[in-house]
């Protein structure tokens, strides 16, 4: 299977702050989900993958190509899509589409105005009188416009309403009909996700915590409910991370075999999500107790 994007060894070092050594990669045709808390270099990676910021160490890939020798051939095939507005604000759609598209030699203008149909984007409108979520669907299509193969969203659904955040998942999962295409979609909303990604990579305090698909990931996981004794009879090492209070306990297990080997059917066990992965991990939930 081809990767479209690679990472090996990769580190940056700051004041205060390091990545260390990240590693993963994605294959073509499939959407990864780059999950982790605010501050933990979800942003710095994107901008290295797109050299905005020069590595320290390590290779990064995209499309097979070594990310600074190829820069432009490559950002030429991938398309972005921001948190915030990096376009000129007192430009009108049309206008800001037009500066944009000879950066593109594969620009399709036929597709750009199907785009504007589809997401109702008012060509003569100034940017800055466009909603937040309106704004998203204009980088998206500018992204959909020259053919992009990687789509690289960097918190694309922070501050939308929960309908145009919706609207925004099925426009993804649509593309993906095109097994082309991948799509990179770094967020700490981690819910977007449940929905649509293949493959998770979770990053904590500038070290990868885990890199696999989805399915193992939610399958190897689970949630563990019960009272304080038996939670007093047990290894804690079987457990990820714990939520202790009066009435009992409430845990995050990577050991799903070894937690219904020791309790059975003496615990409520469920399917964790995305985000109890995260804050358990994360060690961030109030009184927590690691087992790190």
């Amino acid at each position: 299977m081809e990767k479209i994007l690679q990472l090996e060894n990769v580190s940056k070092s700051f004041k205060g702050f390091s990545l260390k050594n990240i590693s993963f990669s994605l294959d073509r045709g499939y959407i990864m989900g780059f999950i982790g808390p605010n501050g933990a270099g979800k942003s710095t990676t994107i901008k290295l993958m797109m050299n905005l910021l020069k590595k320290d160490h390590g290779v990064i890939k995209i499309f097979g190509l070594d990310h600074v020798q190829h820069e432009i051939p490559i950002k030429e095939r991938i398309g972005f899509v921001y948190d915030s507005n990096h376009f000129y604000e007192e430009l009108t759609v049309q206008e800001m589409k037009n500066m944009v598209r000879p950066f593109y030699k594969n620009w399709a203008e036929g597709l750009f105005q199907q785009y504007v149909k589809e997401f109702n984007l008012p060509l003569k409108k100034q940017i800055k009188h466009l909603s937040k979520g309106m704004k998203m669907k204009f980088s998206l299509a500018i992204a959909l416009s020259h053919h992009a193969e990687l789509l690289i969203m960097d918190e694309p659904t922070s501050g939308l309403d929960p309908l145009i955040r919706h609207e925004l998942l099925e426009i993804l999962q649509g593309l993906m009909e095109d097994e082309n295409k991948s799509v990179f979609f770094s967020t700490h909303i981690t819910s977007d996700l449940d929905k649509i990604a293949d493959y998770i990579t979770f990053i904590d305090n500038g070290e990868i915590v885990l890199s696999k698909t989805k399915d193992e990931l939610l399958e190897e996981y689970c949630i563990v409910k019960g009272n304080k004794e038996q939670l007093h009879k047990i290894d804690r090492g079987v457990f990820v991370g714990i939520n202790e209070n009066h009435y009992g306990f409430e845990a995050l297990s990577n050991r799903k075999m070894d937690v219904l080997k020791s309790f059975g059917d003496s615990v409520l066990i469920e399917k964790p999500t995305l985000e109890d992965i995260m804050i358990f991990s994360t060690r961030r939930s109030e009184n927590h107790v690691s087992t790190y």
